[in-house]
């Protein structure tokens, strides 16, 4: 097998998601978060292991992970688009929070669950139960396709008021970023932050090796170290097969969005040609003529005529 690729969430959640590979997390975490929220230490909560296997399927994929604050994270990499994308990720964070309360409320009766609720209140009061000492969740989603509609290819979402675009720090306990790595077309020689040199890492690091990788992206340490990481990953035939049918997905994508843009590449100059084609048409051109000034064919151009 070749290099594998880093955008399939197997090699992804194998790559940073191992015990070993934590210094390479804790970089991708930081190149995402803003300054002034950089983070030192980094505890991976659900590392990569075969019990991530469930009867043949791979059926966790996305990274949670802890740093020295108490914040959690979940890190995830997609290469399939869906509608319900956003509910998808918004689901991610509400159980990622609500999963640190100490106690489930799950009663059958509606008497029963007042009771509890009560008891809740008075184990809250005494700072013996949950809510005082829930931790902020970040959900970092990095996607092999477009979900938003303009050029931006990194953003983040918070609770802000609406009006005054202010925070509140009892309600600052959701942060999602969205990373759209197709959308990044900065140039190798230009890039400038930690970020641009993991997106463009991500993006081509299939085609690197040690002696390839270039040098803009080698003075990253932790991007060095998962370049050789690949190079070296090893993977048993289960692991294998879900990768195979993972990589065979990815390139077919890759191929309709090519040809689709193609297509729209190939519509576009023949609206032009059309366009002059008219123009042509308006000042008295013989077909002839206009066919050779324009490279359309002489049907498309009677046609034309015929509907003016």
């Amino acid at each position: 097998m070749s290099k594998v690729n880093p955008k399939i969430d197997l090699v992804f959640k194998k790559l940073f998601g191992s015990e070993e590979n934590k210094d390479i997390l804790k970089s991708l975490i930081n190149a995402v978060l803003p300054d002034n929220q950089q983070i030192t230490e980094v505890e991976i909560k659900n590392p990569y292991n075969v019990s991530d296997y469930a009867e043949g399927k791979l059926t966790i994929l996305d990274i949670k992970a802890q740093d020295e604050n108490g914040v959690f994270y979940d890190i995830e990499m997609q290469i399939k688009g869906t509608d319900f994308y956003g509910r998808r990720t918004l689901f991610y964070w509400a159980k990622m929070f609500g999963s640190q309360l100490d106690y489930i409320n799950d009663l059958p009766t509606a008497t029963e669950q007042i009771s509890e609720l009560e008891k809740l209140a008075d184990l809250e009061q005494q700072g013996k139960l949950g809510y005082s000492g829930l931790k902020k969740c970040i959900v970092i989603s990095l996607m092999d396709f477009n979900f938003f509609p303009d050029k931006k290819y990194q953003r983040c979402f918070m609770l802000k008021d609406v009006e005054t675009n202010e925070t509140h720090k009892d309600l600052d306990y959701l942060d999602l970023y969205f990373i759209e790595l197709k959308k990044y077309k900065g140039e190798l020689q230009n890039v400038k932050t930690t970020l641009e040199r993991w997106i463009t890492f991500l993006n081509n690091a299939h085609k690197y090796n040690k002696k390839t990788l270039p040098k803009e992206l080698a003075e990253i340490e932790e991007i060095s170290k998962a370049n050789l990481q690949l190079e070296v990953m090893y993977l048993d035939e289960q692991e294998k097969r879900y990768y195979e049918s993972q990589q065979k997905f990815w390139f077919d994508q890759n191929a309709f969005m090519k040809e689709a843009i193609e297509k729209a590449h190939e519509q576009g100059e023949l609206n032009k040609q059309i366009e002059i084609a008219k123009n042509f048409i308006s000042i008295g051109l013989d077909d002839n003529t206009i066919a050779t000034g324009t490279g359309l064919e002489l049907k498309q151009i009677e046609k034309l005529r015929n509907e003016k």
